[in-house]
Order: structure tokens, then sequence, then C-alpha cells
């Protein structure tokens, strides 16, 4: 499967997003020894699932060639023991204009970044969808918060690059 996504930075939370659906998220990083980990275990709520993510092209990170494998609870618990890096967050779910949208709450040594991400059918879609006024800009291509970069990092290890951005820390009182 191709993934096409957007990710941005918020700059605010919107009002509502209190009151949307949201799921925990834990995710494992594996093999711990490697700067960008491919592999994810990953608790989805209630799902459990092994995922490798691979860039189609070098030039745009924005294609990943993704493939995943569902677990059972037992499975994950027992994969749990693997030590990889990890990060934990609250993936609330927000509707934009005709989008269901990704806002992603992190939790514990992260605490105080919030992540936004949008997945596309087409191309043309991802092209000509337009930053959400919440957001701050378009991070897209930045490494420093993929998912396998940033798992296992504090907030203070990557605040020299959200300061680029001029990124404030955003907290949701649930």
């Amino acid at each position: 499967m191709i993934e096409l996504e957007k990710t941005y930075l918020a700059k605010e939370l919107p009002k509502e997003l209190e009151n949307c659906r949201y799921k925990e998220i834990i995710d494992i990083y594996i093999p711990k020894q490697s700067d960008h980990p491919k592999i994810r275990i990953r608790k989805n709520g209630d799902k459990y699932e092994m995922t490798k993510k691979e860039p189609i092209d070098d030039e745009d990170s924005s294609e990943m060639l993704e493939e995943t494998i569902n677990l059972t609870e037992i499975e994950f618990n027992a994969l749990l023991e693997i030590d990889g890096k990890k990060v934990h967050k609250k993936r609330y779910y927000y509707t934009h204009l005709e989008n269901t949208i990704e806002i992603d709450i992190f939790q514990g040594a992260l605490l105080g970044l919030v992540l936004v991400d949008v997945e596309f059918e087409s191309v043309e879609e991802k092209n000509s969808f337009e930053m959400p006024s919440f957001c701050l800009a378009d991070i897209t291509q930045e490494l420093f918060t993929a998912g396998g970069i940033i798992c296992g990092k504090t907030y203070s290890d990557i605040e020299k690059d959200l300061e680029r951005f001029n990124y404030s820390k955003l907290y949701l009182n649930q």
C-alpha cells in the first residue's frame, strides 16, 4: 500500500478537539540501534499491529510503501519486551472541510508536541490541499518528526528543530 500524507506542526488546538474521538497509541520502533528504524510495533486503541514503512523516493518522504501485519493483544504484549525506541501519544480525529485529520498530542517525554497528519487518496488531492489555519508549518519533509526518528526522544532533544519554526508547546486539558 502507498501512503500519501502531509504533516504539520500545530499552532493551536481546535476549540472543539476535546469533543472528538481519540485513541491512545503506543509505538515501539526497532531495531533500537538504528537512527531511523523502519519497523514499528503499535498499540492503536484496541488494535495491535506491526508495520514496516519505507520511502518510495529518497527525495519525497510524503510517499511511503507500507506493509502491515495484524497482531493479537497477546502477541503485542510479548513484543513489548523488545528493547526498542518508544513513543506515547493520543491521536484525535478531527474533521476539517472534507478531510479527517489526525492530531497527535504527545505524552510523556514529548509532552507539549502536537503534530497534525492528513492522509490523501491521490497525489493531486495531496498537492492541492491547503494547510489548516490552526497549523504553523508544513514539516512533511522534516526528518526530526518522522516516527522512527522521534521515538525514544525527549522534547528537549528536538527543541532546537522546533525553534526554527517558532513552535510553542501545546497542551490539551483532558
